[in-house]
């Protein structure tokens, strides 16, 4: 089939980019429609087969905004092509775009006939198809072309993020304001306690899912560092490195600063093909940490404090600025960009990571939306055992600008269970443990440790003792607290006994 637009440029030979998700095609039909993973065209829509801008101005109208690609193909066009396209329909939202982009990325100027452009100002991104920024900071308007800067983040590093219906579905949920007034509404006790699970689950799970099980100590440093989070601090290279030295025990591995070296993330198997995802090179690595940075102490407004922690979050990842620790570091950033935006309140963490272990195959496929396309635009070479060449045969756009959605929903997903299950399941267990409990010692002398633990095998077994329970603990509690338990559980819970 004949691509059209971005799958057009995409396929062009000195063009390095992913391929978009929706593939535009000419195809028998009356009129463009979606169907599945292909946007189908009628003939009539299609640019010519050499018209680079005509399928520039087809992206920028049917397909939204693609940096990646534009950063790529829009230097290819002439400027006297561009400028009488221009002069020809001056009025063309698209082609204002178009030249404001053009003059960006080739860094030289459209010389129009036209002086000024009267008509009024265009966001860059359409709000309605994507998460923007406000678009009433003035500094974001280029007077030249009366358009409107309104992405995540800047020309030099963007992320965009759909606005699917699972997002905006999830974003309307209001969940950062719900978790908050469902800590503001327990006692201090239970809050207290609540709060000390989330902070262990978040540390344990965030180890696990780099197949760690960390020490008191290592558990103790991570735990600390999430409660930093809540703390105002802004984001440089001294404190990622201080957080990533407190992370790692290996002296070896701790960082005295951003890489300056080629990492890489493998499979375990031998060769190339063990190598599943490279970073960007270390120079361009570090210029993208300054913008990822600068985005996470300088948020755009009115974006929802869950995106903009989740694309920072996979963001850091992406970029991998160390040689180790970047998956943890990049779960507490998570919570350090909602805690700085003032969204996490009463000292609260998301326990999401337990949720990211939970489903690992599919927090891994979010990930591998990105970073598998990006494997294929390297040439590694293996030499020997943990030797190998690598080549970047992409374009550095690649890693300027990605699209965040998936990792936006299913950090939202995340965090919606962490609230709506974790925490609050294990709020009312603790309730409902503090209930038993008193109504056993309000009845009976038995000691503290004693009394603690039949509760909790009481609970975890749903209201019964078992014959083997009852016979360990016969001779340290009077043989009437078994019943006595039973039935206080399921006077709490309001269930009937089996």
């Amino acid at each position: 089939m004949k691509p059209v637009g971005y799958t057009y440029l995409a396929q062009l030979s000195d063009i390095q980019a992913i391929m978009p998700e929706t593939m535009a095609e000419v195809r028998s039909v009356t009129r463009k429609e979606v169907i599945g993973p292909i946007m189908a065209v009628p003939a009539k829509l299609a640019p010519g087969e050499q018209d680079i801008l005509g399928h520039i101005l087809f992206g920028l109208k049917h397909e939204g905004v693609n940096l990646s690609i534009l950063a790529q193909a829009l230097p290819k066009v002439p400027e006297p092509e561009l400028r009488a396209a221009f002069d020809a329909s001056p009025s063309s939202q698209y082609l204002r775009r178009a030249c404001y982009l053009w003059e960006y990325f080739s860094g030289r100027v459209v010389h129009r006939q036209c002086e000024a452009i009267r008509q009024a100002y265009v966001p860059l991104f359409d709000p309605a198809l994507y998460v923007t920024a406000s678009t009433s900071v003035r500094t974001a308007r280029n007077a030249r072309w009366r358009v409107t800067f309104n992405g995540l983040g800047t020309l030099d590093y963007c992320v965009t993020v759909r606005r699917t219906p699972e997002l905006q579905a999830l974003l309307n949920k209001r969940l950062l304001q719900k978790a908050t007034e469902f800590t503001a509404s327990l006692p201090k006790a239970v809050l207290n306690r609540t709060l000390a699970w989330a902070y262990l689950h978040e540390t344990r799970d965030s180890y696990a899912i780099e197949n760690e099980a960390p020490s008191e100590n290592k558990a103790t440093r991570f735990v600390n560092l999430l409660r930093q989070a809540h703390n105002p601090r802004k984001l440089d290279e001294d404190y990622l490195v201080e957080l990533q030295n407190a992370t790692i025990s290996n002296v070896y591995g701790q960082a005295a600063s951003f890489r300056t070296q080629q990492n890489y993330l493998s499979n375990g198997l031998r060769g190339a093909l063990g190598v599943t995802y490279l970073p960007p090179p270390p120079v361009l690595g570090r210029e993208l940490m300054d913008d990822l940075m600068a985005l996470a102490n300088g948020p755009p407004e009115g974006v929802d404090p869950l995106v903009l922690a989740a694309i920072v979050s996979f963001g850091f990842v992406f970029i991998h600025p160390f040689m180790d620790g970047n998956g943890r570091l990049s779960r507490f950033l998570f919570h350090q960009v909602l805690c700085q935006q003032g969204s996490l309140e009463n000292g609260l963490v998301l326990p999401v990571s337990m949720v990211l272990r939970q489903n690992e195959a599919e927090y891994l496929a979010s990930l591998q939306v990105f970073s598998e396309p990006v494997r294929r635009l390297w040439e590694v070479t293996f030499i020997d055992e943990d030797q190998y060449q690598f080549e970047f045969k992409g374009h550095e756009a690649v890693y300027r600008y990605w699209d965040g959605t998936r990792g936006a929903e299913f950090m939202a997903q995340a965090a919606d269970q962490a609230i709506e299950q974790h925490l609050k399941e294990e709020t009312l267990f603790l309730i409902r443990y503090d209930e038993i409990y008193r109504y056993i010692d309000r009845a009976y002398d038995i000691p503290n440790s004693d009394l603690a633990k039949l509760v909790l095998f009481c609970m975890d077994q749903r209201g019964r003792l078992s014959k083997n329970r009852r016979k360990q603990y016969q001779y340290v509690v009077p043989s009437e607290v078994f019943d006595a338990l039973e039935r206080a559980y399921h006077q709490v819970v309001g269930s009937t006994p089996e």
